[in-house]
């Protein structure tokens, strides 16, 4: 009976552990890597073929996002989640194929005309497809035979919607061990969801270390901060432009402003426009709308007896096609804006930061946590100017960030969790965290708490019989020379292959919009081209 520790060791995303325990290989979230590459990650050890199942956690593409690739590559096992987790993932796995083949489809343009090999995606729609199937989905709270000599529970963690816990009880040889996986830890008092739940006991726990040394603050009223900001922008007649995860958090936005509207918080602006342009977050929101109602707080459950929509009201504006997305940029009227991603790192926000960085009228409001390395990080973190499809952009804008309005925990949220367990666990795994943050959470537990606690990294090997690490890894740091070129089974964004694709998309706006330009010009840019790619090729 062992655990192996795969990804999110040291880092925030990538999300992965392998339980073994007799015949049975069980992974805990199957996560594709986002933003900055800290450290080397072990390959799965084992055939996917041979997997018997997953549990997972949430939904977010940090946690789930390798399932397709995991299909792809063999695995025809049962994924096990929350009834809401299943069904965002039917959204989110697709809606991250289609990236995947968006970007293999650009690049086997090139490759055609260079006659170099072929690129393959990470994963294609039918893989999603098919990892989609796989799907079992789960009660809250209720005890689940998955196999001979594993039994699982889900518990609301108030994460996102659906997002949980998940308490494992494994027996090998007549001994029985209680594992408990945190996955992301709520924040308390979040808008539509539930508070997170507590366990009482276990004889193992795997931690996440998000926010493992940072406290959120005293919690700000979220309505008169956003109904101040809103108020002052529309005033100077600029936008505010919100990079918004698509799923959970684009719809707490739509719930304080829909009471922001219901109020009449904001002055002289009557019927103020506010779209949301991500596909993806629209088919969410219809989701959270077809839920469950016993998933949802106290709050939006009396809203809904009420007959009142809490995530919807007068001025909301969807955005599907990108014609429509470009139509909101053309649009003077002041708005709001929600796009997605939330990190800035691909999808319509960027197209949105082009149109409104330059602006010192408009405001750009982070209401999520920016990984290091993001787009979003480095506007954050106060740069003066940005590169966004090959043209250098100057930050002007007003940027802001509502503080509290995280969706993990902060660390007195973490420690409320983990010190509400009656008995101290055997070991305590502290992981999904940045490098230093989760070391200083394993420390505090260790030292301030008494807990018995160990951040491992990728590749270390814990058995659970014996109480003993089988193998201990060294973090092994990403050359920085190997930091831009990411290999397809790491599923990253090549940064250096980014800038370069907005440059083409550069240059084919400029041929777009060259009708009625004298052919000179057209000739001499002709020239200009041809030149390149002979230079190139």
């Amino acid at each position: 009976m062992k655990l192996t520790f795969l990804g999110a060791t040291h880092e925030v995303t990538g999300s992965c552990t392998l339980l073994t325990a007799g015949s049975m290989k069980v992974l805990i979230d199957c996560g594709m890597e986002q933003g900055k590459d800290i450290f080397v990650n072990q390959e799965l050890p084992v055939n996917p073929a041979d997997i018997d199942m997953v549990l997972l956690t949430h939904a977010h593409i940090d946690h789930s996002g390798n399932l397709p690739l995991l299909a792809k590559r063999g695995f025809s096992g049962t994924i096990y989640a929350t009834e809401a987790t299943a069904a965002l993932c039917n959204i989110m796995l697709q809606d991250s194929a289609h990236i995947q083949e968006f970007e293999a489809e650009w690049r086997n343009r090139k490759a055609e005309r260079s006659g170099r090999p072929r690129y393959e995606p990470i994963y294609t729609m039918d893989d999603a497809l098919a990892a989609v199937k796989l799907f079992r989905p789960c009660p809250y709270d209720r005890k689940v035979q998955v196999a001979e000599n594993i039994v699982i529970r889900f518990t609301d963690i108030g994460h996102l919607l659906g997002s949980s816990s998940i308490e494992v009880w494994v027996t090998e040889n007549g001994e029985t061990r209680k594992l408990v996986f945190s996955g992301d830890i709520g924040n308390y008092d979040q808008p539509i969801i539930r508070d997170p739940s507590r366990i009482d006991d276990a004889d193992y726990v795997l931690i996440e270390s998000t926010y493992g040394n940072r406290y959120h603050g005293e919690r700000p009223d979220y309505i008169k901060e956003l109904s101040r900001m809103i108020q002052e922008t529309l005033d100077r007649g600029g936008n505010v432009v919100v990079p918004c995860f698509a799923v959970g958090r684009t719809q707490e936005m739509l719930f304080f402003i829909r009471q922001i509207k219901a109020e009449g918080l904001v002055k002289g602006h009557d019927g103020f426009k506010v779209y949301v342009d991500s596909p993806l977050a629209n088919e969410a929101t219809g989701i959270f709308m077809q839920t469950d109602r016993s998933y949802f707080d106290e709050e939006t459950r009396a809203l809904i007896d009420k007959g009142i929509n809490p995530i919807n009201f007068p001025g909301l504006c969807v955005s599907v096609s990108s014609d429509e997305s470009k139509m909101i940029n053309d649009d003077p009227e002041p708005k709001v804006i929600l796009s997605a991603s939330g990190m800035c790192e691909a999808g319509r926000i960027r197209h949105h930061l082009k149109h409104n960085l330059w602006r010192a009228d408009s405001l750009v409001l982070f209401v999520g946590y920016q990984a290091e390395g993001t787009l979003g990080r480095t506007i954050f973190d106060g740069a003066k100017q940005v590169k966004l499809f090959g043209e250098e952009i100057q930050v002007n804008a007003q940027i802001e960030f509502l503080d509290g309005i995280s969706g993990h925990a902060d660390k007195e949220g973490l420690l409320d969790w983990i010190t509400a367990f009656k008995e101290k666990p055997r070991m305590v795994f502290v992981n999904h965290g940045e490098d230093a943050v989760c070391t200083d959470f394993m420390e505090c537990l260790s030292e301030e708490y008494g807990f018995r606690a160990s951040a491992p990294f990728s590749g270390s090997i814990y058995d659970l019989l014996a109480d003993d690490w089988e193998l201990q890894t060294e973090g092994i740091p990403v050359p920085e020379k190997e930091n831009a070129p990411k290999t397809p089974s790491q599923a990253k964004v090549n940064a250096t292959y980014r800038s370069l694709n907005e440059a083409v998309e550069r240059l084919q706006q400029l041929v777009a919009n060259g009708s009625g330009r004298p052919n000179k010009d057209m000739i001499k840019l002709t020239r200009a081209i041809s030149e390149l790619c002979d230079k190139w090729e």
